[in-house]
């Protein structure tokens, strides 16, 4: 049989005197991604708007104010028109007479009363139309922690 040779080649690595000619270019990655985050963090911020939907100038006119008509929802879930007690078919029908007229109404509603309430209340205010809307008595909520007992 044949004789097998094995070749041992030793390399030894000798450092180069003579300097390395690329440029390193991962410090400059580098600061360019923080540039990249800083410039998407940056942009939303300078380029947000909000857009409000203003009436056209015209001329003055001096009409009489609008009636406003109260309606306070209670804890237990009833509806008072004007100090009145009112079913739900009532109040639609003085809703949409509300609408129509364009008076103002508005809307007190007691801590308690269930939100299930209110937001079938508010979607009648909607189905009706009425245009002018205001809350009266959300200025007791500002503060949701608990008040002190001392």
């Amino acid at each position: 049989m044949g004789e097998v040779i094995y070749f041992r080649h030793r390399v030894r690595y000798q450092p180069s005197d003579t300097p390395f000619s690329q440029m390193n270019i991962t410090p400059l990655i580098d600061v360019m991604l923080v540039l990249l985050v800083m410039l998407i963090l940056a942009v939303p911020v300078a380029m947000h708007q909000t857009s409000v939907n203003l009436p056209p100038p015209g001329p003055i006119t001096t009409t009489k104010p609008p009636t406003i008509q109260n309606l306070v929802v209670t804890s237990d879930g009833v509806a008072h028109w004007n100090g009145a007690i009112v079913d739900d078919a009532a109040l639609q029908a003085k809703l949409r007479t509300l609408a129509i007229a364009g008076d103002t109404l508005r809307i007190e509603t007691d801590g308690y009363a269930r939100y299930e309430r209110f937001n079938q209340l508010i979607a009648m205010v909607n189905e009706a139309g009425v245009e002018n809307l205001g809350f009266v008595g959300n200025s007791r909520y500002k503060q949701w922690s608990k008040p002190s007992n001392s």
